[in-house]
């Protein structure tokens, strides 16, 4: 599996949430055969959804695509570490890896401010991937924040 290539068709995704306006974040949920079964892009402020996030659209997409709200065998390729809704969703769909580009030391789920990946109490731990494409993922929300704040 080529994590590089899915990460920027996730940065694809987060570069829609920028055009509308939305806080840059996008994924991709990919299965064991390499095929991408789930993709979205961050849209709570467009669809007046705080669950709107990314990975919720990329989960919800897969789901669809299968038939099952379970997927077991599935990468989900996303910008920005998960928040703790999202690793939840994450968690309950049995998502087999988690590939994540920078980390958010503010509402990071899997390792920055909470580690839900690997918390004894859950019965789900996926297998964590970060720093995949780093600096374009980190550069893309920096770029979106820093336009925010010069306006």
């Amino acid at each position: 599996m080529n994590d590089e290539f899915y990460m920027m068709l996730a940065l694809k995704e987060a570069q829609k949430a920028e055009e509308i306006d939305e806080v840059p974040v996008g994924a991709v949920i990919v299965d064991e055969h390499n095929q991408v079964i789930g993709q979205g892009f961050n849209q709570s402020i467009s669809t007046s959804d705080p669950t709107s996030h990314a990975e919720i659209n990329a989960l919800r997409m897969a789901c669809r695509q299968s038939g099952n709200y379970r997927l077991p065998r599935t990468s989900l390729y996303v910008t920005i570490e998960p928040c703790i809704m999202c690793m939840g969703a994450i968690i309950h769909a049995r998502i087999k890896r988690i590939v994540f580009g920078a980390t958010d030391p503010k509402w990071g789920a899997v390792l920055s401010l909470y580690n839900l990946a690997s918390d004894h109490r859950l019965n789900h731990h996926p297998e964590i991937v970060q720093g995949v494409c780093e600096d374009k993922t980190r550069q893309i929300i920096k770029r979106f924040f820093m336009n925010k704040r010069s306006k």
